[in-house]
């Protein structure tokens, strides 16, 4: 991948070396592949002999833009190992080490639901980044209510000719969205004939193959230029007992500052029973929880106090027949079956791609054109569960001794009874599973306007989302019913509600075999039911521009392009009754999203070429856009831009840009239904494990939050939250929600010394500030609890407290909704330079490209300090990516190297107080003497070479991931897969292997 220009060499076979956003820019001309001037190549937004480049509206006859643009060409992708524009779009050299979300997300809840996979600029999001599919844009597509941004799953391919991004707000340009930048996917309009092309990537370890298939097809007559391609791609799962470096996930906790990563685990370093226990890939299975009793120590093999049983047959005397005490790391919590969930999901996905344009030679030599893209995806994904089956006081269907206790307060599944035990159950997989049909057809009419030189472009485009989710899921009423059972004279048990619950299957007894997870096959079928959610989708677009010279200046004529859009969204998502009734035990619920918006808008963009050819001044241009939108929902707003390029000498340029852009609220955050999720009970602000066991030591903080809590009778030194925090998370529209605005600017040097027959060189150095403000935000439940309990004016029925419930039982809810309040700032520098040289026999092509991020700052409050979160663990301050071609007669070698920067200051971070815009050094301590969570240098290689064979067929083979390199290893006190960072940018799979065929008939 490389700057605009600096291509490699596929479809724009001529490279061009000044494009890296160029200042310097002669008219183009086909060349050969030895020079370094512009090929002109058509699109679809074109006319003959001139181009419109993401970012601008203005028809220019020279290949070449004010602000920087990276161009990833199909030859690239190909020589890089990808296997689609997916997997090309998602890498470092184009993200710059922004976190994206992709098919390692399959375990957790992510906007567009599992299997997604968007693109986000400038770590921004991928809500703030608009992406084009010849220069129109693709609408949301997922599953569930919150669906924010474009898949990239839905991309063709095979057809592909470049992808352009622009990493620079242009709202002004393209409207909304357009925040932290703009990616434009070009296909090819001159295929001809027929081509099939084959892709095969395979893991060293064998496992996750991923394989592709595609035709490609074009024909046509003078008037008439037909186009198209279909895809097949599946690729395998990949699952956790795949990868060497889940195989054993560990707390990793340190004793003390520089000691060894484990040397504060449960066990020894080394010992396999640090593996999957509850703090990292773990879950309490084979478990009784009882009220604290006495009983034999599984591991002490003395009498104790204990919470927590399991079954011990060796166990024969004591306190506890048959039963063995355990504590939170000797209990069991790791089942086999665990290792088979995913770590990067399965997929299969079908891609038909169609356009065609039509000579009427009539109203102005106007073009009637239409595209059609349509695809299908499939995915899925594991998730283990683990049951928990309350059985109720004075039930039968419990042991004598442990009838009449009192474990649990009365919940969801109890009848509200007093729960006598709790067993903890592995009860093994559960699956998931996503069907998402995406539509996109449009079409228009373009030809010569009234006035030389100008054309009109008339465009209607319609996309449709549907889609289905399914997931298996414990029915709440079920279970409950289950354990309401009348024992029967012949010993068994059946349900006391059988009238009204005719199918109702009675809850096993409770013993060993429960316990251990080995329950009644007809039990598992009534408690575990597929539910089913659909959602659908649609976009509506009417727009209509004309362009054209306006007058002559001295560096050439003058051009203007203004236009007017109007576009209209709409939302249905309805999940299963079951989720709508808050039914899935241990799941999110949720109500149905349905919502529409509507804009409307106008736009104009000039580019004024003031001179050329003069004394210090060898080109020197502005352009400028601004855009008046007026959306249903908001309001209306204006944005606008202007960027300038001044080439002083031949060789040497300076350019500079600042804008305005702004984001509209996405349906999923105007209208999303109530969604409920889930917190860990120790997340409880009053939990005594949030406090030091001596008050003595309490901080600041702590006495407050205790003298808090002491406001609502519960005393920090015993209270113990037994319960998971429910949390529930509400579309913003009824609350006024706003768009998001934000400014963006840049400044940069471009320069191309003349270095003769030792090559050619270019090299770019730009600045980029980036700030959003009035952003779009949902108050997240930790967030609200924390204000809440550390209010220096605590009321708990006011301030953050309103969000939040205690009931008489102590069981938390927290509701958060979308609200203005956020502020964002990214900045940095971004360095491109291209060396080519012809060197024996052959040509040898070297690029890099290095982005040094200065700060990656936010704030949820505006009173608030903003928490710098640059160069911590999963965000990078250095990214670069590097790769060296050489190519000689029909063969292309290629190198290419990823790099992403060590770490530092995250325990900084993570002790700072966006309150007082401190940090606490003492926690920052503590967490050092306790975690690794700071990651080294990561360096990913890859190879391959490319024989073009003969004319009609050519051959790609290489590695990614050369040396195996595998992620770095951090303590699971964050997001972790097994001891990695979650985070888009490391390889998860290890070293692989592909192969690539094309045949051309």
């Amino acid at each position: 991948m490389n700057r605009l220009g600096l291509l490699g060499t596929s479809a724009l076979r001529s490279s061009a070396v000044f494009g890296l956003a160029l200042v310097v820019a002669a008219p183009a001309v086909a060349q050969d592949t030895t020079t370094d001037e512009v090929e002109v190549v058509e699109t679809a937004e074109q006319g003959e002999g001139e181009i419109v480049v993401t970012g601008s509206r203005i028809r220019r006859d020279e290949y070449s833009t004010i602000e920087p643009i990276t161009v990833v060409t199909a030859e690239e992708i190909t020589q890089a190992g990808f296997n689609s524009a997916t997997d090309a779009l998602q890498s470092n050299a184009v993200t710059a080490g922004s976190g994206q979300i992709n098919n390692y997300y399959g375990g957790f809840v992510t906007d567009g639901g599992t299997g997604a996979n968007t693109l986000g600029l400038r770590n921004l999001g991928p809500a703030r980044t608009l992406i084009l599919l010849n220069g129109r844009r693709l609408s949301p597509a997922g599953t569930r209510g919150s669906v924010l941004a474009a898949d990239l799953n839905v991309l063709p391919t095979a057809i592909v000719e470049r992808i352009e991004v622009l990493k620079a707000g242009a709202s002004s340009v393209y409207g909304s969205d357009a925040v932290a930048g703009v990616v434009n996917i070009i296909t090819d309009q001159k295929v001809r004939g027929l081509s099939i092309e084959a892709q095969v990537n395979v893991p060293e370890v064998g496992a996750g193959v991923d394989r592709r298939v595609a035709a490609t097809f074009g024909f046509g007559t003078t008037r008439l230029n037909i186009i198209g391609s279909l895809e097949y791609r599946k690729r395998d799962g990949f699952s956790i007992n795949d990868a060497s470096f889940t195989g054993c996930p560990i707390p990793g906790y340190l004793d003390g500052e520089g000691s060894e990563f484990g040397s504060a685990d449960p066990y020894p370093i080394g010992d396999p029973r640090n593996c999957f226990t509850i703090d990292n890939g773990g879950a309490t299975i084979n478990t009784l929880g009882v009220p604290t009793r006495d009983a034999i120590g599984r591991t002490s093999g003395v009498v104790g106090r204990f919470n927590r049983l399991v079954p011990d047959a060796s166990v024969t005397t004591g306190p506890t027949p048959g039963y063995a005490g355990v504590g939170l790391y000797d209990r069991d919590s790791y089942d086999p079956a665990m290792g088979e969930e995913y770590v990067v999901t399965p997929t299969e996905i079908y891609t038909g791609f169609f356009s065609g344009t039509y000579d009427l030679d009539a109203l102005g030599n106007a073009e009637l054109y239409g595209e059609v893209l349509a695809t299908r995806r499939k995915s899925s994904a594991y998730l283990y569960r683990q049951l928990s089956l309350d059985y109720l006081r004075g039930s039968p269907l419990l042991p004598t001794e442990f009838r009449n206790g009192a474990f649990l307060a009365p919940n969801e599944t109890s009848s509200g009874q007093i729960v006598a035990a709790r067993a903890f159950i592995g009860f093994g997989l559960t699956d998931s599973r996503q069907n998402v049909d995406y539509v996109r057809a449009g079409g228009g009419i373009r030809g010569d306007f009234a006035l030389p030189g100008w054309r009109y472009d008339a465009y209607i485009g319609k996309s449709w989302t549907d889609a289905t989710y399914e997931v298996e899921s414990f029915l709440i009423d079920r279970i409950a019913n289950s354990l309401l059972v009348t024992q029967n004279t012949d010993g068994t048990f059946s349900c006391t509600n059988a009238a009204t619950f005719a199918n109702c299957v009675a809850a096993p007894e409770l013993n060993a075999d429960t316990i251990g997870g080995r329950l009644p096959q007809a039990y598992r079928d009534y408690i575990l039911a597929n539910t089913v959610g659909t959602n659908k989708f649609r976009e509506t677009t009417f727009a209509v521009g004309i362009d054209g010279p306006i007058f002559a200046l001295p560096g050439g004529d003058a051009q203007l392009a203004i236009g007017a859009e109007y576009r209209q969204q709409r939302i249905d998502d309805t999940p299963d009754e079951n989720a709508i009734n808050g039914n899935l035990l241990g799941l999110t619920s949720s109500l149905p999203t349905r919502g529409t918006d509507s804009v409307r808008e106008v736009f104009g963009e000039v580019f004024l070429p003031i001179l050329s050819n003069r004394p210090f001044f060898e080109n020197l241009n502005l352009n400028a856009s601004a855009r008046y939108t007026d959306y249903e929902s908001y309001g209306s707003d204006v944005t606008y831009k202007i960027a300038g390029e001044w080439e002083v000498v031949r060789g040497f340029g300076l350019r500079a840009s600042y804008g305005t852009s702004y984001r509209a609220p996405a349906l999923a955050e105007q209208f999303l239904g109530a969604t409920s999720g889930f917190l860990g009970a120790g997340t409880d602000p009053c939990d005594s494990d949030n406090f030091p066991s001596d008050p003595s030591d309490y901080s600041a903080n702590d006495q407050l939050v205790a003298q808090n809590c002491a406001a609502v009778g519960l005393d920090v030194t015993t209270f113990v939250q037994n319960n998971s925090i429910k949390t529930f998370t509400r579309g913003g529209a009824e609350f006024g929600l706003e768009a998001e605005t934000s400014t963006n600017w840049s400044v940069g040097a471009v320069a191309r010394p003349t270095l003769g027959s030792a090559g050619s060189l270019s090299l770019a150095l730009d600045y980029f500030d980036i700030k959003v403000e009035n952003g779009v935000s949902s108050l997240g439940a930790g967030t609200i609890l924390n204000r809440c309990y550390g209010d220096t004016a605590f009321d708990p029925d006011a301030g953050f407290c309103r969000f939040v419930v205690r009931d008489a039982n102590n069981e938390l809810e927290v509701n958060s909704d979308y609200v203005n309040l956020s502020t964002d700032i990214v900045k940095g520098f971004e360095f491109n330079a291209r060396y080519a040289v012809d060197v024996f026999d052959g040509r040898f092509t070297l690029n890099a490209n290095v982005t040094k991020y200065t700060e990656q700052s936010s704030r949820l409050f505006p009173e608030e300090y903003l928490t710098d979160a640059n160069g911590t663990y999963v965000t990078p301050d250095w990214v670069g990516s590097f790769d060296a071609t050489f190519r000689t007669g029909k063969v292309t070698f290629r190198y290419g190297l990823d790099w992403i920067d060590s770490s530092s200051g995250t325990y900084d971070y993570f002790a700072y107080d966006e309150q007082t815009g401190q940090v606490d050094e003492d926690l920052a301590q503590a967490y050092r003497d306790s975690y690794i969570l700071e990651v080294p240098d990561y360096f990913l290689h890859s190879a391959s070479v490319q024989f073009n064979v003969a004319e009609d067929f050519e051959l790609t083979a290489g590695v990614r991931n050369l040396f195996d390199k595998q992620p770095p290893r951090i303590s699971a006190a964050v997001n972790t897969i097994g001891n990695a960072p979650l985070y888009s940018g490391y390889d998860y799979i290890g070293r692989s292997f592909f192969v690539n065929t094309a045949f051309k008939f």
